[in-house]
């Protein structure tokens, strides 16, 4: 059977190793070594482990930045409920997977430092999703679709900001059963929606963009 390009095998080994032995002690040359090519062959690929976390968490975890960029860029199709729905789930997802690997960065300063610089130089950082969903939720503004007098970017920290701490609550306290994702996600989605697409505050009810009189919209309960 043909292995997989030396890329992906990167990738795969770095994910793995991020996993179970957390960013601060996978190194390039243990990376190299587990995915079966030499630490010369790993930097051909990628400028250094910091490029590979980049990387592991745009390649192999859940794809959220992709979800949000697609939604902003054709609002209006499908139901918000559905949309906010299925972000939260992805977002969820996503926290719950990569907080094990962030998690040693807060550990070393210097190592974090190098993590954030990388991260700003390749157009990255934990704020694009925020900045990506608040996006998103103007343009449905635009529409209509969310109230006038909603705020995109404080209601996408809230959805977001629970998704994150869903991961981080729940990892801290492993006794503890963190919530399943679809439920949690779906509830999340009904509440943010009652607070940004209600009509005087009348959840399931959205504001017109001209702001005079409403019209129904699917109920999110």
């Amino acid at each position: 059977m043909q292995q997989p390009p030396a890329r992906v095998r990167i990738l795969d080994a770095a994910h793995e190793l991020m996993l179970t032995v957390g960013l601060a002690r996978a190194t390039t040359k243990e990376i190299a070594r587990a995915a079966g090519c030499s630490e010369a062959a790993l930097y051909k690929y990628f400028t250094g482990k910091e490029e590979l976390f980049i990387r592991v968490l745009a390649e192999r975890l859940p794809r959220l930045t992709p979800l949000l960029r697609s939604l902003a860029a054709e609002p209006g199709q499908g139901t918000l409920q559905e949309n906010l729905t299925e972000i939260a789930r992805q977002a969820a997802l996503f926290y719950e997977q990569s907080f094990p690997i962030a998690a040693s960065l807060y550990a070393e300063t210097q190592l974090k430092r190098r993590h954030d610089d990388a991260m700003r130089e390749m157009g990255y950082g934990p704020h694009r999703p925020i900045e990506d969903l608040a996006a998103y939720l103007r343009a449905e503004q635009d529409l209509g679709r969310v109230a006038r007098d909603a705020d995109p970017y404080a209601a996408a920290s809230l959805l977001l900001g629970a998704c994150a701490q869903r991961a981080f609550a729940y990892d801290a306290t492993p006794d503890a059963a963190r919530p399943e994702v679809d439920d949690f996600a779906a509830r999340l989605a009904r509440t943010l929606l009652a607070g940004i697409a209600g009509s005087a505050g009348i959840p399931g009810r959205v504001r017109s963009a001209g702001g005079a009189g409403t019209e129904e919209a699917p109920s999110p309960g």
